[in-house]
């Protein structure tokens, strides 16, 4: 057991009894002031101990040292499954999550690099004679005082037209002329209303007076009418009052104000964007657009990608207050560059951010706090960053280090891993088979630890084995592509086989791959693999999202207790009124409010998170409740449903993707972007596939150990196999390695990127002198 120190603090942070999740009442001492890394097959268990035990436990000595009313409502969230963690500092979370979709969030906004360029106008920017001196907040087109009137700070205008809104003039109203109108009883509504005001609502639109059809499309008035809808046979209609809302405004209301992105973007297909006319695209008064430095203006160079705006301001010689300010924001700009970001600008929005570029940026920041002596717990820092990348961020960890700190970090990265000075490896495999600490110490020490599946990729590295490499049975051509920083790009993917692109971190693989389309000459049929949730609620989870939860409904409709008490599907929905329980409507949690601080949730105080009503759980499938059925993992769930096809299929497709570990009923708020991603992959998997199929898929390994790469990799080589093309955006070498061809971008991000340096089977790309891949893919191939 490792000694304290002289001074009393002790070294280690010790967790006794940790029980969170799967872990199996886990016991490790960790030590402080070093980097440790958290590795393990994914669903072992590694963050439910870095974040479910040690970061939580953190967060709650936080909030046990405020007021007693917040410590009260705290008390109802409950505290992590450990009987004890001694040594434990200040911790700092860095996870791997998706922003909310504000497009008003910036890359600026969340290193507060903007607030440092607002300051740099108000105080030392060039004023038009006689104008007076604008406040910092004049430069911000998220406030009152800053923001374009006309456009509200966002840049753009959306305007629609007869054309959009009207598809099909030679149908009715009746007949849904008005495409942009809702469907269902709203749309009916708006019908009715429009008939009872004096409108001919059978006449083909074409044939409509212009007056009339310019009023019904565009008016701003809301007129309220009372209408007498037409008798049903059975139903009782009685007269009501309606109001008149007209096309336009329904879809900019319906875009704006929505909650639902499936309206959202129904309304958009209305819609067409263009700069605004008063701000010309640049979000602010213009006074504010008036004042300039280096002769650009705040708009301009928000645009620039950092590092072409930190070149402009340290060439800039400006008054001592100037110099003072750029200096500043060149040596936190230096900051992010570091982490391979250098490519991006300021008004970049981050819902069009990755999440790993999304956690670097906070890295970032926290980088420039200047805290010292806390525990910062990162989730995969290494996630989309290409081996030139992952070493600029081995520096940044050190650094945070140096300044006396202590860094936690949940990784599969084997270079991060390396260059570790302890290792907890957890597992041996996933769900509950895992959740055990295999190995704390030393990095070299895990070479002894014969039920590591870490240690076979850390220590027996061979080089990538030697393949055939597929030949093509046809090419894709697209282009030229002129978009974000490829200038005039034609590529050809070759189908047949399974392509790897590759480059820096912004160097355009993206943006290329987004060319695929149906529309190209041998594609057939296209899947679009991505990152993307499988829905934005906790309702939505992976049985609802591969229809596996309406072959269990009907499994426990079924059953002899369900028929005796009249049971039909929809009572083992939690999301329907019947069977869920409705004091959490189905959600198994509540949230609580803590007035000075974000809201967070509680198990349900009715149902502890069981999301149904004492009725509904009483009836029993083999011995199990819908809740409890609900809570098993993929593996157990494969072998209680092992003899109906319906879901044995589901969950065979599951666990061929390494998903072994989920459980049937995890809200997808919970699932990582990798995660999402391999669910409809799944998804896809068990369809019946008729001829050619192009997949294309971006990052799939992001947030997979080696071990369960293989497994993923069999699946879509098992794809190219049975004669599809399978595409995939990829940094790691070892999914590189092993591809047909690889198409190879850059040679860096942003302005010196957007360009294909090399292209053809993996040995060739790895001799390419202009490449940045090359030198690791070399090192892979063993070359």
């Amino acid at each position: 057991m490792p000694d304290t120190r002289n001074d009393g603090h002790d070294p280690y942070v010790r967790v006794r009894g940790a029980r969170e999740h799967n872990l199996a009442g886990v016991d490790v001492d960790v030590p402080r002031d070093a980097i440790a890394v958290f590795t393990g097959v994914s669903g072992s268990g590694k963050s439910s101990l870095a974040f479910g035990t040690i970061y939580a436990e953190a967060q709650r000595r936080y909030f046990e040292s405020v007021a007693p009313y917040a410590r009260r409502l705290i008390h109802q969230v409950g505290a992590p499954k450990v009987g004890e963690i001694t040594g434990l500092p200040p911790a700092v979370s860095l996870e791997q999550r998706r922003s909310s979709p504000n497009t008003r969030s910036s890359v600026g906004t969340v290193t507060t690099l903007s607030n440092s360029l607002r300051m740099l106008f108000s105080r030392a920017g060039t004023y038009p004679k006689g104008a007076a001196r604008l406040d910092s907040d004049a430069f911000s087109a998220n406030t009152a005082v800053g923001a374009c009137p006309e456009c509200h700070g966002l840049g753009l205008v959306h305007e629609t037209s007869e054309e959009l809104l009207v598809p099909e003039p030679e149908l009715s109203i009746r007949e849904g002329a008005i495409a942009a109108w809702p469907g269902a009883w709203q749309g009916k509504n708006l019908r009715d209303v429009l008939d009872a005001l004096g409108h001919d609502v059978d006449r083909p639109w074409r044939e409509l007076d212009a007056k009339d059809r310019e009023w019904i499309l565009f008016t701003q008035e809301q007129p309220v009418v009372t209408v007498h809808p037409v008798r049903e046979a059975g139903r009782i209609q009685r007269p009501y009052q309606g109001t008149y809302m007209s096309a336009r405004r329904y879809v900019l209301h319906t875009f704006s104000d929505s909650k639902s992105a499936t309206l959202r973007a129904k309304a958009e297909r209305f819609l067409t964007s263009a700069p605004c006319p008063v701000c010309g695209g640049g979000r602010l008064r213009p006074e504010a657009l008036a004042v300039t430095f280096a002769g650009r203006t705040i708009a301009e160079l928000a645009a620039l990608p950092l590092t072409a705006l930190a070149g402009l301001l340290t060439e800039h010689d400006g008054s001592e207050t100037a110099r003072f300010l750029t200096e500043d924001l060149v040596a936190r700009i230096g900051t992010v560059t570091e982490l391979g970001l250098g490519y991006l600008s300021l008004d970049r929005t981050t819902p069009s951010l990755s999440s790993g570029e999304l956690q670097r940026l906070r890295l970032a920041t926290q980088l420039r706090s200047g805290l010292f002596g806390v525990v910062y717990v990162l989730d995969e820092p290494s996630a989309g960053l290409h081996p030139a990348d992952t070493e600029a961020l081995l520096v940044v960890l050190d650094r945070l280090k140096a300044a006396g700190n202590t860094v936690f970090v949940v990784e599969h990265h084997l270079d991060v891993i390396r260059h570790a000075d302890w290792i907890v490896d957890v597992g041996p495999r996933a769900g509950v088979h895992g959740g055990r600490v295999l190995h704390s110490g030393p990095p070299g020490e895990l070479a002894g630890v014969e039920e590591s599946a870490t240690r076979r990729f850390l220590f027996d590295r061979a080089p990538a084995p030697g393949r055939t490499v597929r030949r093509p049975t046809g090419w894709l051509r697209t282009g030229p592509v002129s978009r974000h920083n490829l200038k005039a790009v034609e590529a050809a993917f070759p189908t047949g086989v399974l392509t790897a692109v590759t480059g820096v971190s912004g160097s355009g693989k993206s943006t290329l791959v987004g060319t695929l389309g149906e529309e190209l000459e041998g594609v057939g049929r296209l899947v679009t693999v991505d990152q993307k949730p499988i829905g934005r609620t906790p309702r939505s989870n992976l049985a609802t999202y591969t229809g596996l939860f309406d072959v269990v409904r009907k499994l426990f409709t079924a059953t002899e207790e369900a028929r005796e008490r009249g049971y039909r599907a929809g009572r083992f929905s939690f999301n329907v009124p019947g069977g869920r329980c409705e004091t959490c409507q189905g959600e198994g949690f509540v949230s609580v409010e803590l007035l000075f601080l974000p809201s967070t949730y509680a198990p349900c105080p009715d149902c502890r998170g069981a999301r149904y009503n004492p009725e509904t759980l009483e009836v029993r499938l083999r011995g199990l409740t819908i809740a409890e059925v609900l809570d098993l993992t993929v593996e157990s769930a494969a072998d209680f449903f092992a003899g109906i096809p319906a879901a044995a299929r589901s969950l065979r497709t599951l666990l061929d993707v390494g998903l072994g570990y989920l459980r049937l009923g995890q809200p997808a708020t919970e699932l990582s972007g990798g995660e999402a991603q391999r669910i409809k992959l799944a998804a896809e998997l068990q369809r019946l596939r008729r001829g050619h199929t192009l997949y294309v898929l971006d990052e799939p390994t992001t947030g997979l150990h080696p071990a369960d790469v293989e497994v993923l990799m069999r699946q879509l080589h098992g794809l190219v196999d049975a004669g599809h093309s399978v595409v995939v955006v990829e940094h790691d070498m070892d999914v590189v390695a092993t591809a047909d061809w690889v198409l190879d971008l850059g040679p860096g991000g942003g302005e010196e990127g957007g360009r294909i340096v090399a292209q053809g089977p993996p040995h060739t790309v790895a001799a390419s002198p202009e490449s940045r891949t090359a030198r690791y893919l070399a090192a892979r191939l063993g070359g």
